[in-house]
């Protein structure tokens, strides 16, 4: 009776959640998505084994974006050129940004402008859907997965905190590059987004914090561990989502080219890092990870 009352309750608070988020879209944030999961984990009757794993992961992902809010406060100093000479010398005197832009800006926003701010918006949503799968079907290397993504993540707060820089959009507005339109606002007030109050949005925001792209570096991570946990065939379709990361971001003038490259680079360092160490932990056994399992 407990049981199905509690698969009640899950169905009943999975439904709502739904139904409030496409009443009013919002920006998908980690506590949003745990109390969803929750719910979604009451209808399995897995509510407590998905919160002992979730919880620490939110719980991290919080610290981190608060500390990512200080960064601002504790270094003022931000750059908005070095990123710009790079993607220059990279790209033949060009900015990838505006020449995107120049091809695809029209003034009106576009059917792709959607599909690359809607998978902008997968940034806390495939990591934890991935957490997710990897608990339920590989689950010896959960840990493992989250504590690579904690990593980067951190790597990244450190970085932001040494070397603030300015995304293009941020460049253009003070006038330090040619115009760059910032395509995702079109699309949030398109698509109606609203960003009711969670504790998420207590944080400060920090919009300094282009280099490495986080963007680039989670979509990264996410194709890498299909890769090593599920083989060449769902790899490849993992790919289209950092591909579509990787041009979207730069496009949308949220990146620099060089941003999305230090990202991926951030990824790679922390995967093989984590991989390197976990091992001496004793957390796994060194033999088991690089086998793919047959599906």
């Amino acid at each position: 009776m407990q049981q199905k009352l509690f698969r009640a309750i899950g169905v009943i608070g999975s439904i709502i959640c739904l139904i409030l988020y496409f009443r009013s879209p919002s920006w998908v944030t980690p506590d949003k998505l745990l109390v969803f999961v929750t719910f979604v984990a009451m209808i399995f009757s897995q509510a407590l084994q998905a919160l002992k794993r979730l919880v620490p992961f939110v719980v991290l992902l919080f610290v981190y974006e608060s500390f990512r809010g200080l960064a601002p406060s504790l270094n003022s100093h931000v750059h908005y050129m070095e990123m710009v000479r790079v993607d220059r010398w990279l790209f033949g005197g060009t900015l990838p940004t505006t020449t995107l832009q120049q091809w695809m800006v029209n003034g009106q926003v576009q059917w792709y402008d959607f599909v690359f701010y809607i998978t902008y918006m997968m940034h806390f949503i495939l990591p934890v859907s991935l957490a997710m799968l990897v608990w339920k079907t590989r689950e010896k290397h959960y840990w493992r997965l989250i504590s690579t993504y904690l990593t980067v993540s951190f790597m990244g707060f450190f970085t932001f905190l040494l070397f603030p820089a300015a995304p293009p959009w941020m460049a253009a507005q003070y006038n330090f590059i040619e115009p760059v339109t910032r395509v995702s606002s079109g699309v949030w007030w398109a698509i109606g987004i609203k960003d009711f109050p969670t504790l998420y949005h207590k944080l400060s925001p920090n919009p300094v914090a282009a280099v490495p792209s986080l963007h680039a570096a989670y979509a990264t991570l996410l194709a890498i561990f299909i890769y090593k946990l599920y083989g060449k065939k769902w790899a490849m379709l993992a790919l289209i989502y950092p591909a579509l990361i990787y041009f979207g971001t730069v496009y949308m003038g949220e990146h620099y080219a060089i941003d999305e490259i230090l990202g991926a680079l951030y990824a790679a360092i922390g995967y093989f890092g984590v991989a390197w160490i976990w091992p001496k932990l004793g957390k796994l056994k060194p033999g088991h990870w690089h086998v793919v399992p047959k599906l």
